[in-house]
């Protein structure tokens, strides 16, 4: 009985110092796009735009869903 009190006591010490690291590496960890990224991003943005890509709103996903059911005729 002991030895399964210990094994979960250690686990979960195990646990949180996992978590208390990786929430310490997302904070230390700084990233930034540089100017040719941001180029780029607005490049490909564009060249969707002009192939007839629009991003949808949620208005717009809810009329096209298809969990309302289909019309039958």
């Amino acid at each position: 009985m002991w030895t399964t009190i210990i094994g979960l006591v250690a686990f979960a010490i195990v646990a949180l110092i996992g978590w208390g690291i990786a929430e310490l590496k997302g904070k230390a960890c700084h990233y930034e796009k540089d100017e040719l990224e941001k180029a780029v991003d607005a490049q490909l943005a564009q060249q969707l735009h002009e192939n007839g890509f629009n991003e949808m709103g949620i208005k717009d996903v809810i009329k096209n869903i298809s969990t309302k059911g289909f019309k039958t005729t």
